[in-house]
């Protein structure tokens, strides 16, 4: 199944309900280029290899053209993460529980902004969307056990694949560059620092916009009177819009959100910091190809952190480390219950 913009511009203009799931769904893209989106640049911002604005600029470019170029290659990711929880039966009340659980996303994300940690929006998005269906559907039944734990898997998988993969490639470039001065290579990997942190935010644009694609067909599906969506095609309307909207997130900032992942958790050095990136990109990279949904926020910060245990085990921050790790931990009760409350909330009001 696809959709025309003639054909979702008239189903909003005649649904108001619709309406209120796009604009929903619009702000959590939004939210989501805001807070995710600055993890990809924070380590060429810490090393100094280019100015915050200006990477915060590029990131924004950088994520447009991931939304775009990755669900144009493979739209997998989007498909696993509509299929995951059950919203069929009254397609009123899957709207209002659906409209619940992004309302729900959108205000964790913001609490998180707002005292600087850098939760995992991926981990918000299935927290929220579970809590939500599981309220719609009465009992865990809302939820696809096969769908989601390939969800799980890929979390776990990025967090673990995150931090070996950076601790191999640091340990790979001191190796090349054990005999050369500093001189030699500081040049190199500052541009390379670059380079690598628009592979980041690509990546981070790659993931995360397929995962809010996923839902935006599922609200509009649902605004349709469809519940049972399988199978769907993107269209090319809609990638340009989710990436827009992604993009003008994230060139709003999120300069704490920096501060923490790339000067507070570990004070890297520009080779560092290249390893990093160049780290979770690729864990990044694999994981879209094989169309399974893992969360960038996890795989960098994992990543910086391999770097920096591969120096010297004291070189990372661990009790900034330990908040980030509670963040997430606490993301799936937290924002699950949100979803669930307000979807209750939201069904008996409306």
């Amino acid at each position: 199944m696809t959709l025309s913009f003639s054909e979702f511009i008239n189903d909003i203009a005649g649904n108001p309900a619709l309406l209120i799931i796009v604009v929903l769904t619009l702000g959590v893209i939004l939210v989501n280029g805001w807070t995710d989106a600055p993890n990809a640049i924070a380590t060429c911002v810490s090393t100094r290899s280019m100015e915050p604005r200006k990477a915060i600029m590029m990131a924004a470019v950088f994520n447009f053209l991931g939304v775009f170029v990755m669900t144009a290659i493979n739209a997998t990711v989007a498909q696993t993460i509509a299929n995951m929880v059950d919203f069929s039966g009254n397609p009123d009340d899957a709207i209002i529980a659906l409209c619940a659980a992004l309302f729900a996303i959108v205000l964790w994300a913001t609490a998180a902004w707002y005292f600087g940690i850098p939760t995992s929006e991926s981990h918000a998005l299935i927290a929220g969307l579970s809590g939500a269906a599981i309220a719609l559907q009465g009992g865990i039944g809302g939820i696809n056990g096969d769908a989601w734990i390939k969800v799980i898997y890929g979390l776990v998988a990025s967090t673990v694949l995150g931090f070996g993969f950076g601790y191999i490639v640091v340990k790979f470039v001191m190796r090349i560059c054990k005999n050369m001065s500093r001189q030699q290579t500081n040049g190199f990997f500052k541009k390379g620092q670059i380079g690598a942190g628009a592979a980041m935010a690509f990546m981070h644009g790659a993931q995360d916009g397929q995962k809010f694609m996923g839902i935006f067909m599922l609200g509009i599906f649902l605004g349709q009177g469809t519940s049972d969506a399988t199978n769907f095609v993107i269209p090319v309307w809609m990638m340009i819009l989710c990436s827009l909207v992604m993009a003008i997130g994230t060139s709003i900032g999120g300069l704490k959100i920096i501060k923490t992942v790339g000067m507070d958790m570990v004070k890297l050095e520009t080779y560092q910091g290249f390893s990093a990136d160049v780290a979770a990109s690729a864990c990044l990279l694999i994981a879209s190809l094989f169309g399974v949904p893992v969360s960038t926020t996890h795989t960098k910060t994992t990543a910086i952190m391999g770097v920096g245990a591969a120096k010297r085990f004291s070189s990372v921050n661990w009790s900034t480390v330990k908040e980030m790790v509670w963040a997430w931990v606490l993301t799936f009760p937290g924002c699950g219950l949100i979803g669930f409350l307000m979807a209750l909330i939201f069904m008996r009001i409306f």
